[in-house]
């Protein structure tokens, strides 16, 4: 691993587990054992390095969900939804720094001001909403799933999906315990009643 990659990877633990405010600098050389100025030679501050975590954040999220479609095969459109909620819950688990990140409110302020933080959650939050509405309109087309709006309705599944995720985030609540009620649920508002 190189030094950058090392404090990549450092910063994304630092910053899911204090956020961007409560992360120095200092702490990240004592995390990663590379001298500040290694660090300020990669990084010129710390917003900079913030953006990179964030860069890495979303490509990873692109890269899991193509290689997801990659190596699955859906029989029609709602068990395609039914996928995607299974994988985007897996993925929060098997990925949390990403989504504690996600989580925090530091990004959304940054992205007010800083159009490369506005750019990058957009393309995560895009990718998110596709994948859910890609699911519906095969649906819609092979009759699994009724006559609705794919896009609105993609946006509700996220909001239910990644409310779960933030339960779990925040550990309000045991947000396996909700899997079940979860799919039942969408399977529900998304199922055609005529087949």
């Amino acid at each position: 691993m190189t030094k950058k990659e090392a404090i990549l990877l450092a910063g994304a633990k630092l910053f899911a587990e204090k956020g961007f405010n409560g992360t120095s600098m200092a702490e990240l050389a004592e995390l990663t054992d590379i001298a500040g100025a290694t660090i300020f030679y990669h990084f010129k501050n710390k917003e900079e390095l913030f953006l990179a975590v964030l860069e890495q954040v979303k490509d990873g999220i692109l890269k899991s969900f193509d290689e997801y479609f990659a190596g699955n095969v859906f029989k029609n459109g709602l068990e395609m939804v039914e996928g995607v909620i299974s994988y985007f819950l897996f993925m929060a688990g098997h990925k949390e720094e990403w989504f504690l990140l996600l989580h925090r409110n530091h990004p959304y302020r940054l992205a007010e001001v800083n159009p490369v933080c506005r750019r990058y959650l957009e393309v995560i939050y895009n990718c998110f909403t596709d994948v859910f509405e890609r699911a519906i309109r095969r649906g819609r087309a092979d009759g699994s799933i009724r006559d609705i709006p794919a896009h609105k309705t993609a946006l509700v599944i996220l909001s239910m999906v990644d409310g779960v995720v933030r339960f779990k985030t925040y550990q309000l609540y045991n947000a396996g315990a909700l899997y079940n009620n979860l799919m039942e649920l969408c399977r529900r508002m998304l199922e055609n009643p005529k087949q």
